[in-house]
């Protein structure tokens, strides 16, 4: 690189990304066309990049981001960096200080990085030390809450926390009470966004016990339901207290001064009971609760406000219309949804699926295709668009969407037995067997991994080992057919031709599919019950869409159960 410096400071006090983002930003400007594809990313990393952008915590209203984003603008760097990295024709080492003391995004960038461009002509030099560059960051309460506004704004939260922590240390209900709740709920939000909710309810409570100002009391009630509804852990959620708190906030809202705020935050807080009704099996009750939001906020706003309100208003009510068994008319919400409000990932991907289950894959596909873009590089979008490439013969690309979701999120378990039963389907058994015991380092006990490796290890001639994966996944899922399929395989290799038969009697009672009805009747037929493996054969024939090779098989094995009971 031209005028390489010393080192890039990494230290927290600058912030997010800090070290990492000067140094991506470097790249970029001397490498532009390298650096197209992968706008999305870089502009939330180094937001100077991008000229025609507003500060984050000015856009209105905000969104907020799911805290496991920075794992994907990460991948996305990190492939911007291998392919500046691919084009160097003599080695550059670039030295990052400071990185024992970073902030969160930054070792996570780094540790990435590090994976990702392994030996190639780029070195990594981290150090925890290095000269230190003061920060002259404004610490008046009115920049803190900017800055607070801003780390939330972009998905943050480690340095949110922080800083929110630092507000409300500097002041009191009391002598401030506008900046203390702005930094107490601040600090809430970033904890509910890093699974720490149980410590955000704390704040909420005290809060309440803080101050009796209603507006106050009214964003804590709705933030406090929330709570309920959806951030605690499982055990922790409570419809019946998430209803209470919804209720506080509405009578709340009711007694606001202004009657256009007073709709636009009753609308709002009313999205909270539909979102309760709709989980308690209402969807009728909560479907009325956003048709009647919508005329209300129609009638208040004017032409092109609060367009992402609306937006987040219709998106609800695709969800109920699908609850509702009405999949044309949550369609035709997305399509609006997405007319105005195109910048957001998640309604792509609600499109896609909608698409898929209607037989329309190519339109899912490019959907997701623009999810992965927007998000940016969502695994889930990464992965469902695999299963479809998939389906459709397209096993390069597959591997490459599931090797994608992988890189961004080592722990999707989907995608992990995905990747599996794709190497096995392209007979690359000594890959699968690593993708599977990768996936079982994670989650030891998952039954269509340990049923997928026990076939594995079948395939190579350990059947005792494989006879006991399959026990395993049964115990863990007794209505796993393909794992009563693949240990009657081995039991019959074992010669225990009676066990493989009760093994695919479970698997028979549990599916109408041909496969173990073949096997059945090929074991039957081993034990000369002539008369039943003929009627499972028969039964097997009688099955739409045959693969023609099984139809084949079965028309043969009947052939010969007919024989042997005619002579």
């Amino acid at each position: 690189m031209i005028g390489e410096p010393d080192g890039y400071d990494c230290h927290r006090d600058h912030g997010p990304y800090a070290g990492v983002a000067a140094f991506l930003g470097r790249i970029a400007a001397e490498r532009p066309r390298l650096a197209s594809p992968h706008k999305v990313e870089l502009h939330a990393i180094a937001p100077w990049l991008d000229h025609a952008a507003r500060p984050a915590a000015e856009e209105e209203p905000i969104r907020f981001h799911p805290a496991r984003r920075t794992a994907c603008l990460a991948y996305g760097a990190a492939e911007f960096v291998a392919a500046w990295a691919g084009t160097l024709r003599h080695p550059v080492t670039v030295r990052f200080d400071h990185v024992g003391d970073a902030d969160e995004t930054t070792r996570e960038l780094l540790d990435v990085l590090v994976r990702r461009i392994g030996p190639s002509p780029v070195r990594l030099d981290l150090r925890d030390g290095g000269a230190h560059r003061p920060v002259t960051a404004d610490q008046a309460p009115e920049a803190t809450r900017t800055a607070l506004g801003d780390s939330l704004a972009r998905g943050f939260y480690h340095h949110a926390a922080r800083i929110a922590r630092r507000g409300r240390a500097a002041v009191t209900p009391d002598g401030d009470l506008r900046n203390w709740w702005a930094f107490t709920t601040g600090l809430a939000t970033a904890l509910a966004a890093l699974d720490r909710a149980a410590e955000a309810l704390d704040l909420y409570h005290e809060a309440r016990a803080a101050t009796d100002d209603p507006k106050i009391n009214m964003s804590a009630a709705y933030s406090t339901a929330m709570l309920y509804a959806r951030h605690l852990s499982a055990d922790g959620q409570d419809p019946a207290q998430a209803r209470h708190w919804l209720e506080q906030a509405l009578r709340l809202a009711a007694g606001l001064h202004d009657p256009r705020q007073r709709v636009l935050s009753t609308v709002f807080y009313e999205q909270g009971l539909a979102l309760l009704d709709a989980k308690a099996g209402e969807p009728a009750r909560a479907l009325q609760l956003i048709d009647d939001g919508l005329a209300r906020l129609t009638a208040v706003l004017t032409p092109g406000e609060r367009t992402q309100d609306l937006a987040r208003l219709r998106h609800n009510r695709a969800q109920v219309h699908l609850a509702l068994g009405d999949p044309a008319q949550a369609l035709a919400d997305l399509d609006t949804v997405i007319a105005h409000d195109p910048g957001n990932c998640e309604y792509y991907v609600d499109r896609a699926a909608l698409h898929r289950a209607a037989g329309r894959p190519q339109a899912a596909i490019k959907d997701y295709g623009t999810a992965i873009r927007l998000g940016p590089h969502l695994p889930e979008a990464y992965y469902n668009r695999a299963v479809l490439q998939q389906e459709r013969g397209r096993l390069e690309r597959a591997r490459d969407d599931l090797e994608r979701a992988l890189a961004v999120d080592p722990g999707h378990l989907d995608a992990r037995i995905a990747m599996v039963n794709l190497q096995v389907e392209r007979g690359a058994f000594d890959a699968a067997e690593a993708d599977a015991r990768a996936g079982l380092a994670l989650a030891p006990q998952e039954p269509a991994l340990l049923c997928t490796l026990g076939l594995i290890r079948s395939e190579r001639g350990s059947l005792a080992e494989a006879d006991e994966l399959l026990t395993r996944a049964l115990d863990r899922d007794p209505e796993l057919v393909e794992a009563w399929t693949n240990r009657a395989a081995v039991r019959f290799e074992r010669g225990d031709v009676a066990a493989a038969v009760a093994d695919l009697d479970r698997a028979v009672a549990l599916s109408a599919a041909p496969v173990p009805r073949y096997n059945r009747g090929t074991a039957l037929m081993r034990l000369k019950r002539w008369d039943e493996a003929a009627r499972d054969f028969a039964y097997a024939l009688d099955q739409p869409s045959l693969d023609r090779a099984l139809r084949r098989d079965l028309r043969a094995e009947l052939a010969r159960c007919r024989r042997a009971m005619a002579g």
